[in-house]
C-alpha cells in the first residue's frame, strides 16, 4: 500500500532554495519546496573574511609570546650571574692570577648578556612590526564587516540558518526512507582519538628549581583548571625523607617552571610530616584540588587549594600503605607508593592493592567530591611490585615497567569499560635518568608528565 506523501514546507522571507523530490523505491517521498525572491547574502566576503581573521591566529601565537618571556627571564639570570661574578672579583681580587680568571669569566658573561639583549631588540622589533600589521588587517576586518551589515537588515542571516536546519531536516527524512542502520555509538569510556600507540619526546627536560636535593616528587598541569589558572603548573618535591611534603609549589606557565623563577608556595600544615600532609610522590592536581596518600593512614586526601583545607576519605579495609604494596624496579621498589593517583578524561583514580587481592592492582574511581568518596572498584590481575609506576588515559589503566636505565616501557593495559586485560603492549619511553618516581597523564594537552631522580619531563601520547 502507497503510503501518504511527507512534505515539509517552509517559507522564508528572503533566502530559500529550491530541491527537488526524493524519492524511493518503495514510493515514499521527502519533499521541500522552496523559493529564492531576493539577491543572496555574499557568503565569500564573509568567508574572506573568515579566512583573513584564522590567518591573524596562525601569525601570533603562543610560542612566539612565550619567546619574549623566555628572553626576558633568561636575561634577568644572567644579569643575576653577573652581579654575584662583580661581587665575587671586588671582594677576592688579589690582583693575580685569580683576578684574572675572574674578569675573564665576566667578559664571557657579559658577552653574552650583549647577546642577549641584542636578540631581545631584534625579536621585540618584529613583533612591533607584526603588531602593526595585524592591527591594519583587522581594521580592514572590521570595515567589511561594516559593509556586510546591511544585507542583514533583514534578518537574511536568521533565515540563512533556518534554511540549513530545514535541510537537515530533509537529510534525516531521507535517511529515514533507507534500510541501512546508522552507526553504532562508541563504547562508553573510550578514546575518540583512537588507542594509545606510543610516546615521543620528551620535550621538556630540565631539573626542578631546587636542584638535586629531592629525587622523589611529581609535577604536572591541572587538567580541569578553575579560570585564571589554564597555564598554572604545579610541583611537590618530597622535602623530608623522600617521603614527605607539606606544600605544593605553583609556577605561572611552562617558562617560569623550567626556569625556576616566580614559584608561589602553598601550605597545607606547618609541620613536615604531621596529620594529612603527603605522603608517597604519586600526586595530582585536579580541579584546583591536590589529592594525595594522607600521612601514616591508608586514607585519600583532598587539599582544596582556594580554601586551603582538606578533606579525607578511607581506602577499603587492609589495603597497603607504608611501604606495603610499593611499585618496584629492578634494583628495588619506590618507597612509599602504595598510593597513585592519576586523572584522565573523567576525573580522578586511585590504584593500589591489599592482600584479598594478593597484592595485585585495584583501580577505584575517586569522586571529586568534598569530601572525597569512592565510585566503582576494579581488580586486576596484575601484581602491583612487577610494575614501576602507572597511568590513566580513557578509563584505561597503562603500567610501566623498568628496561633499562634509558628505557622504560608500557607493557600492560586494563580497560575498565571492557575488563580487557593486556601483557604485550611493548610501548617504549626514553628516560634520561635511571628511576621514575611518578608519571601522569593530562587529557587537557595529551602528555605524560614524570618525575625522574629530580629532574621534570613531559612527553607526547600519540593515539591512533
Amino acid at each position: 500500500m502507497k503510503s501518504p506523501l511527507l512534505s515539509i514546507w517552509a517559507t522564508a522571507v528572503l533566502l530559500t532554495f529550491l530541491s527537488q523530490p526524493v524519492q524511493s523505491a518503495g514510493g515514499k517521498q521527502c519533499v521541500c519546496e522552496l523559493k529564492n525572491s531576493e539577491r543572496p547574502f555574499p557568503m565569500d566576503k564573509l568567508d574572506n573574511i573568515g579566512t583573513m581573521a584564522s590567518q591573524c591566529n596562525r601569525t601570533i601565537t603562543p610560542d612566539q609570546m612565550e619567546e619574549m618571556d623566555v628572553l626576558t627571564l633568561g636575561l634577568q639570570k644572567r644579569l643575576e650571574q653577573l652581579k654575584d661574578s662583580m661581587a665575587m672579583l671586588e671582594k677576592e681580587d688579589d690582583g693575580q692570577l685569580y683576578g684574572a680568571v675572574s674578569l675573564r669569566i665576566i667578559e664571557l658573561e657579559l658577552a653574552e648578556v650583549t647577546e642577549l639583549m641584542d636578540k631581545l631588540k631584534r625579536t621585540t622589533q618584529s613583533r612591533q612590526q607584526l603588531s602593526q600589521a595585524t592591527n591594519s588587517e583587522i581594521q580592514n576586518m572590521m570595515k567589511e564587516m561594516k559593509n556586510l551589515e546591511e544585507f542583514d537588515r533583514m534578518q537574511v542571516m536568521k533565515k540563512h540558518r533556518e534554511n540549513q536546519r530545514i535541510k537537515r531536516d530533509l537529510a534525516v527524512c531521507q535517511q529515514g526512507l533507507q534500510v541501512t542502520l546508522p552507526p553504532p555509538t562508541p563504547a562508553r569510556g573510550h578514546c575518540p582519538q583512537g588507542q594509545l600507540v606510543s610516546v615521543s619526546g620528551p620535550r621538556t627536560y630540565t631539573l626542578t628549581q631546587y636542584g638535586t636535593s629531592y629525587p622523589y616528587g611529581a609535577w604536572g598541569k591541572d587538567p580541569n583548571p578553575p579560570p585564571g589558572k589554564e597555564s598554572m603548573h604545579w610541583l611537590v618535591a618530597l622535602t623530608s625523607s623522600n617521603v614527605f611534603a607539606n606544600y605544593i609549589r605553583q609556577y605561572s606557565s611552562l617558562t617560569t617552571i623550567v626556569l625556576g623563577v616566580g614559584p608561589t608556595d602553598t601550605v597545607i600544615a606547618s609541620s613536615n610530616p604531621t596529620t594529612n600532609t603527603i605522603q608517597g610522590p604519586n600526586v595530582v592536581m585536579y580541579g584546583d584540588a591536590l589529592y594525595y596518600g594522607c600521612y601514616n593512614t591508608p586514607s585519600i586526601c583532598r587539599f582544596n587549594m582556594t580554601a586551603r583545607t582538606v578533606t579525607t576519605v578511607a581506602l577499603p579495609q587492609n589495603s597497603g600503605f607504608n611501604s606495603k604494596f610499593p611499585f618496584g624496579y629492578q634494583e628495588g621498589s619506590y618507597t612509599y607508593t602504595d598510593l597513585d593517583f592519576a586523572t584522565d578524561e573523567s576525573g580522578v583514580w586511585v590504584i593500589y592493592a591489599s592482600p584479598e587481592n594478593f597484592g595485585n592492582i585495584i583501580i577505584s574511581k575517586v569522586l571529586t567530591d568534598s569530601p572525597p568518596a569512592l565510585g566503582k572498584t576494579w581488580r586486576t590481575s596484575l601484581y602491583k611490585y612487577t610494575a614501576s609506576n602507572t597511568f590513566m588515559a580513557c578509563g584505561v589503566l597503562y603500567a610501566t615497567r623498568f628496561l633499562s636505565k634509558e628505557t622504560e616501557e608500557i607493557f600492560y593495559s586494563f580497560d575498565t569499560v571492557t575488563g580487557e586485560e593486556r601483557y604485550n603492549l611493548r610501548i617504549q619511553i626514553k628516560k634520561m635518568q635511571t628511576n621514575v618516581q611518578s608519571l601522569n597523564y593530562n587529557p587537557q594537552d595529551r602528555m605524560l608528565y614524570m618525575y625522574s631522580d629530580a629532574y621534570i619531563l613531559s612527553y607526547d601520547v600519540i593515539f591512533r
